[in-house]
C-alpha cells in the first residue's frame, strides 16, 4: 500500500513540472522534498523559514539534511512577530504564521518560475486543528502527501525504505506551540523554552515539550515526555537535577505532566469546543 502511494506521489510531483517546497527539516517535508528532487531535479527548491519560533538545533539539522540529500535550500526570514494577530496568540495563530510564510514564498516561486507551491500536510492532519491549512488554501498551496493519501505511519515507513535520516525523527512543531492560546508569544519566552528543551535533549530525551505557562510569581515550565522517556525520567529520579537547569532558563517553577506527551495537546480544548458546538 505504501509503495503504491509513493508511486502516486511521484506521479503527482512529476505532473507539477517544477515545485517550490516549504521545507522544515521534519519527516514530512524531507520526504516531500527528497521525492520532488528525485523526479524534478533542478526544478525543485526547498525554502526554510527562519524566525524566533524555529529552534537553532532544527535550523542546523535542516541544513545538514539538505546537504546530505543534495537538494537546493534557501533560507528566508519571516516576520510573523511583527503582527499582533500572531503574537496575541489566538487559537488560529498558525493561520498568521502560514500566511506570512506563503507571502514570502510566493514571490520566490514567481521569480524562479516554479509552477507550484507545496507543503507537507498529509492525510493524518485531517480532523486536527489546522488553521494554517486555510492560509494554504488562500495561496493555492498544494499538499502532495495528502493528495497521494499518505498518512504519518506510511510517511515514516517510506522514509525508512529510502534511507532518509528523518524516518524516526520526533515531531517538532514551532516553539510558539508551547505557549497556551491567549498568552502572548514573545521571542524571550521562546528562548526560555528552547533552552529548557535543550537541557532535556542534552540528557538524551527525544520526545520533549516544555510548556510555558504564565502565573503569578514567574513562569511555570510543564514538562511533557514520551511514555518510554517518562519511565526513564521517573526511574532515574531526574526531576531535581533537570528542574535546577530548567530554572536557569528563567522559569520559576517546574512540574512534570504525568499524562506525558501526546500529539496536539495544545489543541485539545479547541477540538473539544468544536465537537461540542457541532
Amino acid at each position: 500500500m505504501a509503495a503504491a502511494k509513493l508511486n502516486r506521489l511521484r506521479d503527482i510531483l512529476r505532473g507539477y513540472k517544477s515545485c517550490l517546497v516549504a521545507y522544515s527539516g521534519g519527516v514530512d517535508s524531507v520526504l516531500l522534498t527528497h521525492v520532488a528532487h528525485e523526479v524534478l531535479g533542478d526544478r525543485v527548491l526547498a525554502v526554510l523559514a527562519d524566525s524566533p519560533s524555529l529552534p537553532r538545533r532544527e535550523l542546523v539539522e535542516a541544513r545538514e539534511i539538505a546537504d546530505l540529500l543534495g537538494f537546493p535550500l534557501r533560507i528566508v526570514h519571516t516576520l510573523e512577530f511583527a503582527n499582533p494577530s500572531y503574537t496575541d496568540n489566538p487559537a488560529n495563530r498558525c493561520y498568521y504564521c502560514k500566511h506570512e510564510l506563503f507571502t514570502r514564498l510566493e514571490p520566490i516561486a514567481i521569480d524562479g518560475r516554479f509552477a507550484v507551491l507545496a507543503y507537507g500536510e498529509n492525510e493524518s492532519d485531517i480532523g486536527d486543528h489546522r488553521p494554517g491549512a486555510e492560509a494554504a488554501k488562500q495561496f493555492e498551496v498544494r499538499a502532495p502527501l495528502k493528495e497521494a493519501g499518505l498518512v504519518k505511519g506510511e510517511i515514516r515507513e517510506i522514509s525508512a525504505a529510502l534511507g532518509l535520516p528523518t524516518a524516526d525523527k520526533p515531531q517538532m512543531p514551532c516553539l510558539s506551540s508551547r505557549i497556551p492560546y491567549g498568552q502572548t508569544v514573545t521571542p524571550e519566552k521562546l528562548t526560555m523554552i528552547e533552552q529548557a528543551e535543550g537541557v532535556l535533549r542534552d540528557a538524551g530525551f527525544r520526545e520533549v515539550r516544555v510548556r510555558h505557562n504564565e502565573q503569578s510569581g514567574g513562569a511555570l515550565a510543564r514538562l511533557e515526555l514520551g511514555p518510554a522517556e517518562m519511565e526513564r525520567f521517573v526511574e532515574e529520579d531526574m526531576m531535581e537535577a533537570m528542574s535546577a537547569q530548567i530554572r536557569d532558563a528563567g522559569f520559576a517553577d517546574v512540574i512534570l505532566d504525568t499524562k506525558g506527551y501526546r500529539r496536539g495537546s495544545l489543541n485539545e480544548s479547541v477540538l473539544k469546543a468544536a465537537f461540542t458546538n457541532s
